[in-house]
């Protein structure tokens, strides 16, 4: 049995760097889903998360290319931020078009639907992004990317404590610590490789942030799906994994993962959080990749482990995995509506292929270091 898995995950591995390099158009972008027309975008989000799995496996002109395009894309629509302070300060009701888009179309241009579209948490990754490139080379922040990075804090400086939507499109009125993590952990990555000035401003919001998140944990301790919530929210891994807001170990990250745990993960999938309906709210194979990580650096490997064998087995026949299994759900009347809305589940999700490849490559890694000390 043992040997069949890893010989699914070799394959996997394979298949998944093959799907994300195929994927990526000539612009940079990394379309979301191949075959799901509602996700014929780019998020900042899962574009990160694709190209940080092709940076840990070696591909770096292809992640190069991607940071490229976030800059051009960005740089088109400047003009917004300059306007930001004048706008936030007429009392006018906040509109949408004022602020960055959470996605672009694969040529960098903003998606001008009424799909929710102010979200924040994928800016932070970007600079999350460009900080681990830099990072894995010895090449200098080229000017481009250099004023992309001061844009961005300019942005957040502006607009970090403004209620926006979730990771998930959702929750739009409220503040949301898993958003505030990919700020956290952006800014802080990113400034040592700026200059004194904004280097200084990163580190100085970096610490406001993360005072507001430390300070607005649930009574009990564990740190709310949003500000003022009861439930929780499996992207509350951020905090700790990849972020570092906090250690693995801190007590409230400890609280809040135990809470997921119980709440809201069955049999190695874990589902984004209690009361979802979407396509009836199953296991996202995204999230228990994120756990899986969180895991190996708690030290639990034999978690992670069995998390990486769930994700394995959730791959279809053609190579492809989900987005989200349906073996159990939270409402499982909410399937069929949504099925006869978009279609059924988006497969391939190019964030889950892209999240196996990052907890595979973690977990070889720990595997290596652990054989180099028996020797």
């Amino acid at each position: 049995m043992l040997q069949e898995i890893e010989q699914q995950r070799a394959l996997l591995r394979t298949e998944s760097l093959e799907l994300l390099r195929k994927n990526q158009h000539p612009s940079g972008a990394f379309i979301a889903s191949p075959t799901f027309s509602q996700y014929d975008y780019c998020w900042l989000r899962d574009g990160t998360w694709i190209a940080y799995s092709l940076l840990v496996h070696g591909y770096r002109e292809e992640v190069r290319d991607h940071i490229r395009w976030v800059c051009e894309s960005m740089g088109r629509y400047e003009e917004k931020v300059d306007l930001l302070p004048q706008r936030l300060a007429s009392g006018e009701p906040l509109q949408n078009t004022w602020f960055f888009s959470a996605r672009y179309t694969l040529e960098g241009l903003e998606d001008e639907s009424d799909w929710p579209n102010f979200q924040i948490d994928g800016y932070g990754s970007w600079l999350w992004l460009v900080a681990q490139y830099l990072k894995s080379g010895d090449e200098p922040l080229p000017q481009t990317w250099d004023h992309g990075a001061q844009l961005v804090i300019r942005y957040l400086e502006m607009v970090w404590d403004i209620p926006n939507s979730d990771c998930w499109e959702e929750f739009n009125e409220h503040i949301h610590p898993a958003t505030l993590a990919c700020l956290i952990g952006g800014l802080k990555e990113i400034a040592p490789f700026l200059h004194s000035h904004w280097s200084e401003r990163a580190l100085l919001l970096e610490r406001t942030v993360t005072d507001y998140v430390l300070a607005h944990r649930h009574e009990s301790g564990y740190f709310p799906k949003y500000i003022g919530s009861e439930t929780i929210d499996a992207s509350l891994i951020w905090l700790a994994v990849p972020y570092g807001a906090l250690p693995p170990d801190h007590p409230s990250m400890v609280k809040t993962i135990e809470k997921i745990e119980q709440e809201i993960t069955r049999e190695g999938g874990v589902k984004r959080y209690p009361q979802d309906t979407y396509y009836g709210g199953g296991q996202w194979i995204i999230l228990s990749a994120f756990l899986g990580w969180y895991y190996l650096k708690a030290g639990k490997v034999q978690n992670a482990e069995e998390l990486m064998t769930w994700i394995i087995r959730q791959k279809e026949d053609d190579g492809s995995l989900p987005e989200q299994v349906l073996d159990d759900t939270n409402d499982p009347s909410m399937i069929e509506p949504w099925e006869e809305r978009w279609g059924a589940v988006a497969t391939p999700l190019l964030w889950s292929h892209a999240m196996f490849l990052i907890l595979d490559k973690e977990l070889s890694g720990y595997n290596q270091q652990e054989g180099e000390r028996d020797e």
